[in-house]
C-alpha cells in the first residue's frame, strides 16, 4: 500500500512539473512576439535628437585609389560594426532566434485571434531583395491588389524622400491591418532617412555620390555569401571601374531577366546567352554601373562600397563551399575555375 502511494505521488510531482512547463512555455511563446511588437513599435515611433556620425569613406573615385585607414579599418573590424554581422557571437545568435521566432508566432491566426498584436502584421524584409519582393511581402501581409503594389513602389509627387530601388531599407516593420501602399511607403521612408541619410551629408555625398554608394552595396549584396568578403569584392569593383573595365556581375544579368517578364523567379539562373542581353543593366556589354541599384542592400554593404579593401584583384568567385578565391588576371581567374569547379568561363 505504501508503494503505491509513493508511485501515485511521483506521478502527481511529474504531472505538476509537466503541467507547470506548459503553462510557462505557453505563456513565453506569447509574450516574447509581444515585447518584440513593441519594441518594432517604439523604435518607428520614436524621434532620435542625438547627433548622427557620418558614414566613413576610404575610396576616392576622382583620384582614382582607395585609402587605407588604421581607425577606419579598426572600427569596421570591431563587434559594433554592421560588417561584423555574421561573425560568430552569441548575442548575435540569440537576437536573430528571438527576431525569427517572434516574428513567426506573432502572424499566426492563433496570435492574431487572441488580438494581442494589436491587428498588425510583422514584415521582415532581408537584405538584397528587388522593390517588387519587397512589395509582395507587404502585399501579401496586407491583402493588397496588384494595383496597391504597384502604387508602394512608385514614388510619389513632393514627396519628402525618394523611394526607388535600393531605398526600400531592409527591417523588420510592425504595420496595422489596413496600412495603405501610402503609408507603409511613409514608413520605409523613415527608416531608410533613419539608418541612410542621416549618415549620408555632403562630407560623405561629396565624395560618392548617393546614387552610386547604393548602386554598388546592391552588387555587393547579391555577390556576398556574407558580410566577411563585402569589402573585397567593394575593392574588386571599384578597382574595375577606375581601370575601365565592364564589370562582368551575373547578378546584373538576373536583374534584366527578371525584368523583362512577369515572374515569380527573381533571381533566376544565369546562362552563358544571358551575356549578350540588350539592357544598360547588363554590365557585360555596357561599362560602368547600372543606371540605379538592382536590390535593396544593407547598412554593411552600403560601409562596404564607401570603404573597399585596398587589392590588386581585378576577379573572383566563390567556391562550392563558399570559400572566396579573387586573382589578379584572368588567365589565374580561369586557373582556379579549373582547380575548383573542372573548367573554366
Amino acid at each position: 500500500m505504501a508503494i503505491n502511494n509513493i508511485n501515485f505521488n511521483t506521478h502527481t510531482k511529474k504531472f505538476r512539473w509537466v503541467f507547470l512547463s506548459l503553462i510557462v512555455g505557453g505563456s513565453l511563446i506569447l509574450i516574447l512576439p509581444t515585447v518584440f511588437i513593441f519594441q518594432i513599435k517604439h523604435g518607428q515611433e520614436k524621434q532620435s535628437q542625438e547627433a548622427v556620425a557620418q558614414f566613413p569613406v576610404t575610396v576616392d573615385p576622382q583620384n582614382k585609389i582607395i585609402v587605407e585607414s588604421e581607425a577606419v579599418n579598426e572600427y569596421l573590424a570591431s563587434p559594433d560594426s554592421p560588417l561584423q554581422a555574421s561573425v560568430f557571437d552569441t548575442r548575435e545568435t540569440f537576437t536573430s532566434i528571438y527576431k525569427w521566432f517572434a516574428t513567426m508566432v506573432a502572424n499566426t491566426s492563433m496570435y492574431q485571434n487572441l488580438a494581442l498584436a494589436g491587428g498588425g502584421r510583422l514584415i521582415t524584409i532581408t537584405p538584397g531583395l528587388r522593390k517588387e519582393q519587397v512589395a509582395n511581402s507587404f502585399g501579401k501581409a496586407l491583402a493588397w491588389n496588384n494595383e496597391d503594389k504597384k502604387d508602394f513602389t512608385t514614388a510619389k509627387e513632393g514627396a519628402s524622400l525618394p523611394l526607388t530601388e535600393g531605398s526600400f531599407f531592409p527591417e523588420v516593420y510592425f504595420v496595422e491591418l489596413g496600412t495603405t501602399p501610402e503609408i507603409a511607403q511613409d514608413l520605409v521612408n523613415k527608416r531608410f532617412a533613419e539608418e541612410v541619410l542621416s549618415h549620408y551629408g555632403e562630407s560623405v555625398s561629396n565624395v560618392v555620390p548617393l546614387n552610386t554608394a547604393l548602386t554598388i552595396a546592391s552588387l555587393i549584396e547579391r555577390e556576398t555569401i556574407g558580410t566577411d568578403d563585402m569589402r573585397m569584392i567593394s575593392g574588386i569593383i571599384w578597382n574595375r571601374i577606375f581601370k575601365g573595365m565592364n564589370l562582368q556581375i551575373d547578378a546584373t544579368l538576373q536583374y534584366v531577366k527578371a525584368s523583362n517578364k512577369t515572374t515569380t523567379v527573381w533571381w533566376p539562373k544565369v546562362l552563358s546567352k544571358d551575356k549578350y542581353l540588350k539592357s544598360p543593366y547588363n554590365t557585360y556589354i555596357n561599362s560602368g554601373l547600372p543606371p540605379t541599384p538592382i536590390a535593396n542592400p544593407s547598412v554593411a554593404s552600403i560601409l562596404a562600397a564607401l570603404n573597399p579593401t585596398q587589392t590588386t584583384c581585378l576577379f573572383y568567385f566563390h567556391d562550392k563551399r563558399g570559400g572566396f578565391h579573387c586573382t589578379d588576371t584572368y588567365s589565374e581567374h580561369v586557373k582556379q575555375l579549373k582547380k575548383y569547379y573542372g573548367q573554366g568561363k
